[in-house]
């Protein structure tokens, strides 16, 4: 890893982001002209003190998750992104692996959609981010940490999910999203990542390695579909949750909506207010 550089490149490129182009409140107060650094750790979802040793070249080796995350909060174009995860010692993500791109254009959309919970997943149904809509309705997603993110294992596991199936519809859940997993690994047979989180799912949920290998084809997700959420300070939300697939970098970005002035709506608008306000 070119270490200094690495840092070099971070502390220039973190100078030059205009705050309102990432969603950070100027205030009245502001010197820096772009990030601080404890902005730009909060949305990487990284500390502000491991940032500040990768910038003065004191933290070494960064995970590709966290060079992605940095990237992806910078909004770097392809050719920097890719030169980010060189100075860190990384080969850039190419073809035959799945990707954790966020472009441009799909982070203006998100930007858009900031108003409602959005998440969005991998190829493998990983989470690469979460707005702070979403993190408010169904827990603080920066606490999750490595398998902890995928969202098969999360299923399987019953850990810490909000969402309230009967065993009929979590059963069809669970077989849909395996289903969607087979097909993304035939996509990707070269990805080692891909293949390890499959052998962790199969050695951490028996039920995964029954799905697995089953005989029945596999289907895709449904495209869209009501969720009902058990908020713990506001009680259940039944949601409208829409899935959007890019398919350029096979992408899935759900979003959850409430029909406008119903309980449900303003139950969403509670637990959104309770989980993102800040109170001094």
């Amino acid at each position: 890893m070119e270490t200094w550089e690495f840092g070099r490149a971070l502390r220039r490129w973190r100078d030059r982001v205009s705050p309102e182009t990432v969603g950070v409140p100027l205030g009245r107060r502001r010197r820096a002209t772009g990030l601080r650094r404890e902005e730009l750790a909060g949305l990487a979802g990284i500390s502000a003190d491991y940032l500040t040793r990768l910038e003065q070249g004191r933290a070494t080796a960064p995970s590709a998750q966290v060079v992605e995350a940095l990237a992806r909060a910078l909004r770097l174009p392809g050719t920097e992104r890719d030169l980010l995860y060189q100075l860190a010692g990384h080969a850039a993500p190419g073809l035959g692996v799945i990707s954790s791109r966020v472009t441009a254009s799909v982070q203006r959309l998100l930007d858009r959609l900031a108003n409602n919970p959005v998440v969005v997943y991998d190829a493998s149904w990983t989470v690469i981010l979460a707005n702070a809509g979403y993190d408010a309705l169904m827990g603080d997603t920066t606490s999750w940490h490595g398998i902890e993110r995928n969202a098969i294992w999360r299923n399987l596991t019953g850990n810490n999910t909000r969402v309230v199936h009967t065993g009929e519809e979590q059963a069809a859940h669970e077989a849909l999203l395996v289903a969607d997993l087979r097909l993304t690994a035939s996509r990707y047979p070269a990805d080692r990542a891909l293949r390890r989180l499959i052998a962790d799912l199969g050695e951490a949920c028996p039920r995964f390695t029954e799905l697995w290998e089953a005989d029945a084809p596999p289907r895709p997700p449904e495209p869209a579909k009501q969720k009902v959420i058990d908020h713990p300070a506001v009680g259940r939300i039944t949601l409208d949750c829409d899935t959007l697939i890019v398919a350029q970098d096979d992408l899935r970005i759900m979003v959850y909506t409430a029909e406008p002035a119903t309980a449900d709506a303003e139950r969403l608008a509670l637990a959104i207010v309770l989980g993102t306000q800040t109170l001094v």
